[in-house]
């Protein structure tokens, strides 16, 4: 097996510069923690028509459907990114806002112990939840729009990225 390289901090190409998944076998079992954000805008008449129905479609529920749906794709986040470690997800959540200008806030929160982070889940998760929301009302305009999908925390590992302003209620 070729030795792993740094290859200007590509994690996943060996030394040949071939693609690889990286080896965590000698990593420390830690607390792992990531947290996700897709910002959603929607059309004004849409955002009108979920709120007279209280979040609802003739597809039902949007928002519990998007937080079920985000919380599977979490689950399976390794099914779907080519290198991610299939992971023992021990905690997950979603949780949607409804913002001023339209907009809809969809923040998912994942956790492990293990040797490596879960922020490709939290990332899975939010934009699978924005995805089912799009689909959900898409029947009501195509104008909805996912405009940023980001990374908002990751703990527990070498590299910690910071902690943006978080609902009382997705903070543990």
């Amino acid at each position: 097996m070729p030795k792993r390289s740094n290859n200007a901090g590509l994690t996943h190409l060996n030394a040949s510069r071939r693609p690889t998944m990286v080896g965590v076998g000698g990593k420390a079992v830690t607390h792992r923690v990531a947290e996700a954000e897709a910002r959603m805008h929607l059309p004004a008449a849409v955002a009108r028509a979920l709120r007279a129905t209280g979040h609802r479609t003739a597809k039902g529920p949007v928002f519990d459907t998007a937080i079920i749906a985000g919380v599977m794709a979490a689950k399976r986040t390794a099914e779907f990114i080519p290198f991610c470690h299939p992971l023992p997800i021990e905690h997950c959540s979603i949780d949607i806002a409804a913002g001023s200008r339209n907009e809809l806030r969809i923040r998912c929160r994942v956790e492990t112990h293990h040797k490596t982070g879960v922020e490709m889940e939290a990332l899975t998760g939010a934009s699978v939840a924005a995805l089912t929301v799009y689909d959900m009302c898409k029947a009501l305009s195509h104008d909805i729009r996912i405009v940023e999908i980001r990374l908002l925390l990751k703990s527990g590992g070498r590299r910690a990225v910071g902690r943006a302003q978080l609902p009382s209620r997705m903070r543990r």
